[in-house]
């Protein structure tokens, strides 16, 4: 992306100012995707059955499911952050920008992580180096060919932080990870994603662990971020609220499958599928007072599981 005789700042510069123009790229195309996973010593589950889907340039998608529906497998096959195992299968199409990977050794792999696809974790201290200052991790995520010399790096890292919505970026780029509050490490993932300038990022769950208004708070940090990049957004979360404030389209997933898609308002406000009903029923019982929480019955679960199979067949 950077040019010869221009600095980085002129480079982010020019990515901020770029997003505007927008795109009708696809960035992203996933078809027919399948995932197996071990289980036990002789036995495995399809974790993922057969997914489609796409972005594109500066997209919000959102996938969206109950615990346990492939949301989160589909997110890290896609970033290629799936376990090296004989036993991991993965198969169908991943083509990043054209290029397949599924398949691809794992240098094209890592080049694709280390410039062009950025990762918002849930639990923030399972990626962060407990030993490492942050500084030092924000600058390990700016590609070394952008930025030359230590000074013109730490501008960097303190300029990242700040556009992640930590005021104080100097102070915080000495500390370590367990001297920041959850809301301030997830604000330091989003600085670490954002600082390699990516086409993609995916956040997985990337508010769960926060309270309501730590919510809140890095949802807007991450929403401006995107915004000013211009940067296509994979937001995985079982929250339809943030989904529906984040995002223009959604995947609804369930047993392993997309069962419903589309513009996220029209998924939202006129549901097709049953599952996705039910998940907003479940959603709208919330506000009603002295209403028992709607709950999904085993009997539905049954009927719905035939159906999708028989689908499938």
């Amino acid at each position: 992306m950077i040019t010869d005789g221009m600095s980085a700042t002129d480079d982010l510069d020019q990515a901020i100012t770029e997003a505007a123009a927008g795109g009708d790229r696809r960035l992203l195309t996933v078809s027919d995707l399948q995932v197996h996973l071990p289980t036990g010593h002789d036995r495995e589950v399809e974790a993922v059955s057969s997914i489609s889907l796409e972005v594109r340039d500066g997209e919000r998608v959102g996938i969206v499911g109950e615990s346990g529906s492939g949301k989160s497998v589909t997110g890290r096959a896609i970033a290629g952050l799936l376990p090296t195992s004989p036993r991991v299968r993965v198969s169908g199409s991943i083509r990043f920008d054209g290029t397949e990977m599924i398949g691809a050794p794992a240098r094209q792999w890592d080049a694709i992580r280390a410039r062009r696809v950025g990762m918002i974790f849930q639990d923030p201290l399972t990626f962060l180096n407990p030993v490492m200052k942050i500084g030092r991790q924000v600058g390990e995520s700016i590609p070394a060919d952008r930025v030359k010399g230590g000074t013109a790096r730490a501008a960097e890292v303190c300029r990242f932080l700040e556009q992640a919505g930590l005021t104080d970026a100097r102070e915080i780029a000495g500390r370590f990870p367990h001297e920041l509050s959850g809301g301030m490490r997830q604000r330091v993932l989003i600085a670490i994603a954002i600082a390699k300038l990516p086409d993609l990022i995916i956040a997985d769950e990337p508010t769960t662990a926060l309270d309501v208004t730590l919510q809140k708070q890095v949802l807007n940090t991450l929403d401006r971020t995107v915004a000013d990049f211009g940067t296509s957004l994979i937001l995985i979360s079982h929250d339809l609220a943030v989904v529906a404030s984040m995002t223009d389209r959604i995947y609804v997933m369930y047993r392993g499958r997309v069962v419903e898609s589309g513009a996220t308002e029209d998924v939202l406000l006129r549901p097709r599928h049953p599952y996705t009903q039910a998940l907003l029923r479940s959603l709208r019982s919330l506000t009603d007072e002295g209403v028992e929480l709607y709950s999904i019955s085993s009997a539905q679960r049954a009927e719905w599981a035939q159906a999708e199979d028989a689908h499938a067949s």
